[in-house]
């Protein structure tokens, strides 16, 4: 199988730009290159691709990908794998637990607000902190910034 850039990233469902930095990053290993400097892609690089994706599907960060498709390069055994997959899983609980935890505080401040005749007292005076005391927003639950 030959593929160009183009054809490649329709098959794999990955923009061309970013086939371009996977290979810069050098988590893809470098195409063939025809006689007039065109990217050739083969059976390999699509396996590549397609594995590279799922792991970014899957929210791995880059680092995590390049180690393990360092791990399946050297054919090791999937146990050793493991480690890297259960960070991550304890990674995306803690993402989904403070997602709840905003989830249920904005849940709070819009329940709170829904029946409030007070002109002061709206959603964005709750986001606010609510400096209202008699306001059926005032204290709500203050949360952390998280990369989610």
């Amino acid at each position: 199988m030959r593929l160009s850039i183009g054809k490649l990233s329709k098959k794999s469902d990955v923009n061309i730009e970013t086939i371009r930095y996977y290979e810069r990053i050098k988590l893809m290993p470098p195409p063939f290159r025809s006689d007039g400097g065109h990217r050739i892609y083969d059976e390999t690089h699509m396996e590549r691709l397609l594995f590279i994706r799922r792991c970014r599907d899957l929210g791995f960060p880059l680092e995590d990908i390049r180690s393990l498709l360092d791990m399946a390069d050297q054919d090791e055994h999937c146990s050793s794998m493991r480690p890297t997959a259960f960070t991550h899983l304890d990674v995306v609980r803690a993402k989904i637990a403070a997602l709840q935890e905003m989830e249920k505080a904005l849940t709070t401040i819009l329940d709170d607000c829904r029946d409030c005749a007070t002109p002061a007292c709206s959603v964005s005076n709750a986001l606010f902190g609510c400096a209202v005391r008699s306001c059926a927003c005032s204290g709500s639950a203050d949360l952390k910034l998280i990369n989610v």
